[in-house]
């Protein structure tokens, strides 16, 4: 059976195999501590929960607009001043967000910008667009805007920024998010702003968002997530917030793609913007806490820049690998050997690192830096 050739030219999501390995081991039998993770170990909050199951019991069951219960829009938009419902829409999780972003905004061989290291599924969500993933590495894990602006040709479409960053943790400042957007402006470029850890960001920062700048709104997509802010990861509620024109197409591209985002979720994605903003304070500083304590037991083992956002720490491990080792062949190292999962920085597009979630119960995270030095 011959499949087509754009799914051939895809690579699975490897953070999604490492998953089910994990699984795998453990149903073996293996003590498996997972520092691969890639969501938060909080509990669904509680009013989430019961709002969701008051939406099943009064039969929010049905197809909801496929933009969005309006209620939820109304609310969400009131987070990027001066948009209203028409600016946003309501997604299967971010992911499908960005998905569909470049559905609408690549033709064949256009460009995207992507500065590594990168999420997982932008370069295959850029190809499945037809379009061409354009890699440009980062100054420690810093936007390098002087070699995005010589990246740039003719064929260039938009630029991805993603702060703070999946995998490095890395928080953009507002000087750069500038000079991103006049470089766009320049060149009549679009910029899809991947914010899905806007909560989450330390040390006294706050998160800039490049929608902030005004000149720019007319050609920034940002997508966010309930995910890992409220820790609702299988509710599959990401939205994005953009100009009326893109947000028309993106809808016209869910109404064939899935109709509409599930309905009573979309309920407790409605409770969780009602919770008190005490809640998301606790948690970024709860995860502060334990970015601490893993860069202090990392920094004893590897070259590692201080994640100022998100939950992960990426290390350089260039100085442990063996002979020619990769931090894949690493990675599959410490799990064998140490019985903890971490994911190998050729995922993110930076061979020679590894990503470690601190995003795990305190016991676990200690665990599993001790068991990691004890192998190395």
């Amino acid at each position: 059976m011959k499949l087509s050739d754009k799914i051939q030219s895809i690579a699975g999501s490897q953070t999604v195999a490492f998953t089910a390995l994990i699984q795998q081991l453990r149903q073996e039998g293996r003590k498996i501590i997972d520092l691969a993770v890639g969501e938060p170990q909080f509990d669904t909050p509680a009013a989430v929960i019961d709002a969701t199951k008051n939406a099943l019991d009064t039969q929010k069951t049905r197809y909801s607009p496929v933009n969005g219960l309006s209620e939820l829009r109304a609310q969400l938009a009131t987070g990027f001043g001066g948009y209203d419902i028409d600016n946003i829409l309501l997604t299967n999780g971010s992911k499908q967000a960005l998905y569909m972003i470049f559905q609408v905004i690549c033709d064949p061989a256009d460009e995207v910008i992507i500065p590594t290291p990168f999420w997982v599924s932008f370069i295959e969500q850029v190809k499945l667009a037809g379009g061409k993933p354009v890699p440009i590495a980062t100054k420690d894990h810093q936007l390098n805007c002087e070699e995005i602006e010589r990246a740039v040709t003719p064929r260039t479409k938009a630029i991805l920024i993603n702060s703070p960053n999946n995998p490095s943790g890395a928080v953009y400042p507002m000087a750069d998010l500038q000079k991103i957007a006049r470089l766009a402006d320049d060149h009549n470029l679009l910029i899809v702003a991947d914010e899905a850890y806007n909560a989450f960001v330390y040390d006294g920062y706050v998160h800039a968002s490049i929608l902030d700048i005004e000149s720019a709104r007319n050609r920034v997509i940002v997508t966010r997530s309930f995910s890992k802010s409220y820790s609702m990861t299988g509710f599959r509620i990401g939205y994005v917030a953009a100009p009326g024109q893109i947000i028309a197409a993106l809808s016209k591209i869910q109404s064939h793609l899935t109709g509409n985002v599930c309905t009573f979720a979309q309920y407790g994605a409605l409770a969780a913007l009602s919770l008190d903003g005490h809640l998301l304070s606790a948690r970024q500083s709860e995860l502060q806490q334990k970015r601490d304590m893993a860069f202090q037991y990392v920094s004893k083992l590897f070259d590692c820049i201080k994640p100022r956002g998100a939950f992960y720490l990426f290390p350089d491990v260039s100085t442990v690998l063996k002979n020619d080792e990769t931090s894949e062949a690493l990675a599959g190292r410490i799990l064998k050997q140490a019985g903890v999962a971490v994911v190998a920085g050729e995922t993110f597009g930076m061979a020679k690192h590894l990503r470690i979630s601190f995003a795990v119960s305190e016991e676990n995270l200690k665990n599993g830096l001790e068991q990691i030095a004890e192998v190395l």
